[in-house]
């Protein structure tokens, strides 16, 4: 997620560091400006594939949310050598390799150094036109919020965590939800960007870590406004009301939950976990005039998107999120 900070001394440097979830834009002499971002984490799944390849493309979303496009990357590896066999390490990659191949971009090379559990991701090298660059601190008054993915992979994966391995099997207790899941964190947010660069949007971050409601505040408070969300507009993924009520939150929920509870208003406790769920490979959200939402929106829709209109940006009390149903 790129937040909108003033211009750093350095020319060439448009956008700067603030913490490691955060991508640097440098501005090249021909006109064009490269994107640099990393991120990896622990297994969310069990299958080493489809970790590898979620891992790479929530690596990747950086690039796509601030209206980019990967070149090239570096495989980001710990592996604890002694307990889990390389074998199993190429799979990983095989699934981050899946990843680049459909955003079309090269794995260079990477690291890899030996540690007590296993870690993956990338560090991503992107190419953005600094006219169409998208950070966070763009939002305008009465513009129409737009979500992309469905929220609750991190409920998802707390419970496939805490789960036999058979609930997300055929017939398993997980199965309707984990199939969904996996079809979206392994999705890449290109045609999330392309969408939101056509609807001329003006704000946009993706939704990972600090779930949809983190990163709206911060794009709220980059921006100078408040945002209402209408809570039954939020797509989900199937039976995550289902998850909390059997209590598969995950801590980083929780403090999300905590941090923005005074920066909230309205909605019930449920719907405050779902929107504060800690995404993995979420979708982008962005912020458009209304009539350009509606035809994102639709564009999205008929490429498979569970995309939606969840809100507006308003005045009124900076940072502030008002939930209505």
């Amino acid at each position: 997620m790129l937040r909108h900070l003033p211009k750093p001394d350095n020319k060439n440097l448009l956008v700067g560091l603030e913490n490691s979830d955060d991508a640097a834009v440098w501005l090249r002499p021909e006109g064009k400006a490269l994107v640099a971002t990393a991120d990896f984490f622990t297994p969310i799944v069990d299958d080493p594939v489809l970790w590898g390849h979620i891992s790479a493309a929530n690596a990747a979303s950086d690039v796509y949310a601030m209206g980019g496009k990967p070149l090239f990357a570096l495989n980001l590896v710990a592996w604890p050598k002694d307990e889990l066999p390389l074998e199993l390490l190429s799979k990983v990659l095989l699934g981050g390799q899946h990843a680049a191949d459909a955003g079309e971009w090269v794995v260079a090379g990477g690291h890899t150094v030996d540690g007590p559990e296993p870690m993956y991701g990338m560090s991503v090298i992107g190419e953005v036109d600094p006219k169409d660059l998208l950070t966070n601190g763009g939002g305008q008054p009465g513009q129409a919020l737009v979500l992309t993915k469905p929220i609750g992979t991190g409920l998802l994966a707390t419970a496939v965590k805490r789960s036999q391995v058979d609930a997300v099997a055929t017939g398993g207790s997980l199965e309707e939800t984990y199939t969904k899941a996996i079809h979206e964190m392994t999705r890449l947010n290109d045609a999330a960007a392309a969408a939101a660069n056509r609807a001329n949007a003006t704000a946009a971050t993706d939704v990972t870590g600090f779930g949809l409601l983190g990163h709206l505040h911060e794009m709220t408070s980059a921006s100078g406004l408040s945002a209402i969300i209408d809570t039954a507009s939020v797509p989900l993924l199937p039976k995550v009301r289902e998850l909390v009520e059997d209590g598969f939150v995950a801590g980083g929920t929780e403090r999300n939950l905590s941090f923005l509870e005074p920066h909230l208003e309205g909605g019930s406790q449920l719907e405050r976990i779902i929107l504060c769920d800690a995404q993995t490979s979420g979708g982008l959200l962005f912020s458009c005039d209304s009539g350009a939402a509606l035809d994102a929106v639709a564009e999205l829709r008929e490429s498979d998107h569970d995309a939606a209109i969840i809100g507006t940006l308003d005045t009124g009390s900076i940072g502030k999120i008002r939930l209505t149903h």
